[in-house]
């Protein structure tokens, strides 16, 4: 079976990934495949906001805005410290009658201060609470990097030193494949993995069930080829997060990376479509059938984002694009580079 594939919406028959390119996709039929037989809409909205920085309810305003647009996707983290605010924006949309539970897609994570197996199952029924959901269609290890449990989200030594904790990344993945078994989520998968620690979970003996995605930063500047070959290999889509590149935080973004949406051949092939750069390099990712779950919470930028079926790329500007790769990051986590676990420093 063709794990990534698109499923037809009016027959529920699947279209092989390769075909995609040469389809015409719409804000209704646009799910991927998993390897679990569930399925993920290949856009989502991304909900990361910085606490001190974000206003208010901004991320409940973005979300209405969203679902009204026509997302049904919607990527978000307990550590982003927004789950009320998503869960209040679908419970009014639901009761307006605009989507069904069973519309919405989510996505929540497991956060680093959480992953001896005890502690997986409280994480979880805290987002699900603050949801006010009965299920969460994915669940996923947002990082390969155990902290000191407890509930302080980055706990420090008196030096300002972050305290680690041994990484048993099988084990937590163990506690997943309950939480997936007692149908408290429907399918569950990691985040910023490489290679090794995919092995990891995949030749684990008595493995269950294979991750679902590996959600990794994906873009023109950073086309993860090497790990995208070896995700496809096993059935393991790819989400791709900062697909339109990300925030100039010099604490843990690579500054010396150029904007993406400056690009110029971005802004030449936008013009000819009459597009925006960031409409293209999200078309560009549609057409690797890449999972893109870009953030924003300006209604505007919402809403163009997800105007990316009316067109479509030529072979020969795919290739142009994917020529800009850089096997550069910007999201380098470097404060964490000590971690025996950190995922950056092996090739792919």
């Amino acid at each position: 079976m063709s794990f990534g594939c698109i499923i037809d919406a009016t027959t529920s028959s699947k279209i092989p990934s390769e075909a995609i390119a040469e389809m015409s996709l719409t804000a209704q039929n646009h799910r991927i495949l998993l390897n679990d037989g569930n399925n993920i809409p290949i856009i989502g909205l991304g909900t990361y906001s910085a606490p001190k920085i974000t206003a208010k309810d901004a991320c409940y305003d973005a979300m209405k805005v969203a679902i009204d647009v026509g997302y049904r996707h919607f990527d978000g983290a307990w550590i982003y410290g927004n789950e009320g605010e998503i869960g209040k924006a679908i419970q009014e949309k639901i009761a307006d009658g605009t989507v069904k539970r069973e519309d919405i897609y989510y996505c929540g994570k497991l956060w680093n201060t959480f992953h001896p197996p005890e502690m997986v199952r409280p994480s979880l029924e805290k987002s699900l609470k603050l949801l006010n959901f009965d299920y969460i269609d994915l669940y996923i290890i947002e990082l390969p990097l155990a902290f000191k449990p407890g509930d302080v989200i980055y706990p420090r030594d008196e030096n300002g030193k972050y305290l680690y904790h041994l990484t048993d990344l099988c084990a937590t993945w163990e506690a997943l494949e309950e939480l997936k078994d007692s149908g408290l989520v429907k399918s569950i998968g990691v985040s910023n993995f490489n290679r090794r620690q995919l092995e990891l979970i995949l030749n684990k003996p008595g493995l269950k069930y294979k991750p679902a995605v590996n959600q990794v930063e994906c873009h023109p500047y950073f086309t993860q080829l090497k790990l995208r070959e070896f995700c496809d290999s096993h059935g393991i889509v790819i989400v791709g997060f900062s697909p339109l590149g990300t925030c100039r935080d010099s604490l843990w973004v690579n500054t010396k990376i150029p904007p993406l949406l400056d690009d110029a051949l971005l802004n030449s092939v936008a013009a000819k479509y009459k597009k925006t750069s960031a409409q293209v390099a999200l078309r560009f990712q549609l057409q690797r059938n890449t999972v893109i779950i870009p953030k924003s919470f300006n209604p505007e930028r919402i809403k163009q984002n997800f105007e990316i079926f009316d067109f479509s790329l030529t072979n020969e500007e795919i290739k142009l694009i994917s020529a800009l790769n850089r096997n550069e990051r910007y999201v380098q986590l470097l404060m964490w580079k000590d971690h025996p676990e950190y995922p950056f420093n092996d090739e792919y």
